[in-house]
């Protein structure tokens, strides 16, 4: 660990795996599990080449793969802390749950966006109706698809997608965040919109909460009201699907927060 290696050497064009906190030792890491076969027989990788890895808990090491057997990757640690590839803030979406596959695209992008946690919610437009047998199959469906992302995207932590809720309970929980946007397509002018995304700071949690094709019903807008963090915003004078109202205020977000 005492050699210096530079930006580009440890760059962003490594491939990037999780292990779990306990695979990390003081200099080096072990990578078990599905990744052994995609490293060893997919990628082809051979001791000596550089990765990047990152624990469950965020943090990060550059490292050189030492030994590559049928079970397990072990990686000689180079540097630790690497780079936080994460925003100041974290941001708990909750999607209404929409068509088809959409989710899956939903989830997808958002991570690469830098989302933090992804809460599935049931609301009265809701096309789709998830039993608990189906919500089960789907959930673990959901957070490959955020593990792959994340991956891909060189986030330092897996988002997680939650179980689908009610929207009573989405809205209990959005409530003990500091801030919660509700994008809303009657709530006109962006004037209020630039107000509130200049006010928000490193450090904050913050929610997106976004309707579903047939989007909120009245009495859902109207519960909105009644938290004193929470508020309507508008993302401009066009009416955006579902699939995208969340990514078009995931990127404000990321132009207000990101440094």
């Amino acid at each position: 660990m005492g050699e210096h290696y530079s930006k580009k050497e440890l760059g962003k064009d490594m491939y990037q795996f999780f292990i779990e906190d306990e695979n990390a030792a003081e200099d080096f890491v072990t990578i078990e599990g599905s990744d052994v076969n995609h490293i060893k027989n997919v990628l082809r990788m051979r001791p000596g080449e550089k990765i990047r890895v990152c624990t469950r808990n965020g943090q990060n090491y550059f490292c050189s793969i030492s030994d590559i057997t049928e079970s397990f990757v072990r990686a000689d640690i180079l540097e630790k802390e690497a780079e936080s590839t994460e925003l100041p803030c974290r941001i708990y979406l909750f999607q209404g749950l929409p068509k088809n596959d959409k989710m899956e695209w939903i989830i997808q992008k958002t991570v690469e966006l830098g989302v933090y946690e992804v809460i599935p919610v049931a609301m009265k437009n809701c096309v789709v109706k998830l039993d608990e047998k189906k919500a089960a199959k789907k959930l673990q469906r959901w957070q490959a698809i955020a593990e792959s992302a994340a991956k891909q995207s060189k986030r330092t932590v897996i988002p997680t997608v939650k179980q689908p809720v009610t929207y009573k309970e989405a809205l209990k929980i959005a409530s003990e965040l500091d801030i919660t946007l509700v994008p809303y397509e009657n709530e006109r002018g962006m004037d209020a919109t630039r107000e509130i995304m200049g006010q928000l700071m490193a450090g904050q949690t913050i929610g997106v909460v976004v309707g579903p094709e047939g989007g909120f019903a009245p009495e859902e807008i109207a519960l909105v009201d009644e938290h004193a963090t929470m508020y309507r915003i508008s993302l401009g004078r066009r009416i955006l699907r579902t699939e995208t109202a969340g990514l078009a205020a995931l990127a404000m977000l990321v132009y207000n927060l990101d440094v």
